[in-house]
């Protein structure tokens, strides 16, 4: 029974990464069976360029989540870690919207080219990323002034803060 959350993490994330390559099999073979052979008259050099650009997204971005759901084991052999957990936010949550954005721009592209412009979602949400953080370094709140409530309830919950917790116990 030891260690049987690792056990169950590393199935999860064997079955999600499997799952992840499906659509990633699925949405590549769509694209190439439908604009390559079925419209292969108005394939392009820009469809070319295309598929090498989801390509490398998805290959980049399955590789990065790959390497995040490896186990880690002891030199016994023994199961360490179920490897990172697929259902947190941050970097992992980023990646996964990167293969699903890629997903869809790559099957809807078939239907019009007008679906690469969704492509710049990613840079985007990535520009606005970087600038609350920039923001956040520089201290740009500190040169606003403060007003009269929310002073107050920040002096309120210092003042909470600085009494400590009171923990309440039941006598049997």
């Amino acid at each position: 029974m030891a260690n049987q959350g690792a056990k169950k993490r590393k199935e999860e994330n064997k079955k999600h990464m499997t799952n992840l390559l499906r659509l990633i099999i699925a949405s590549n073979a769509i694209y190439v069976l439908v604009r390559m052979v079925i419209f292969h008259s108005s394939f392009t050099w820009k469809h070319w360029i295309g598929l090498l650009v989801t390509s490398v997204a998805y290959g980049l971005s399955y590789k990065q989540l790959d390497s995040m759901a490896k186990p880690t084991y002891s030199d016994d052999g023994e199961l360490l870690d179920g490897g990172y957990d697929m259902a947190t936010t941050g970097i992992c949550g980023y990646l996964h919207d990167i293969i699903y954005i890629t997903s869809f721009v790559q099957t809807m592209s078939i239907l019009s080219g007008k679906f690469w412009w969704t492509y710049l979602v990613i840079p985007a949400f990535g520009a606005y990323k970087i600038s609350g953080l920039l923001k956040g370094m520089l201290g740009g709140s500190e040169g606003e002034p403060e007003d009269e409530k929310s002073r107050k309830k920040r002096e309120k919950m210092e003042k909470k803060a600085s009494r400590g917790k009171i923990i309440k116990t039941r006598n049997r």
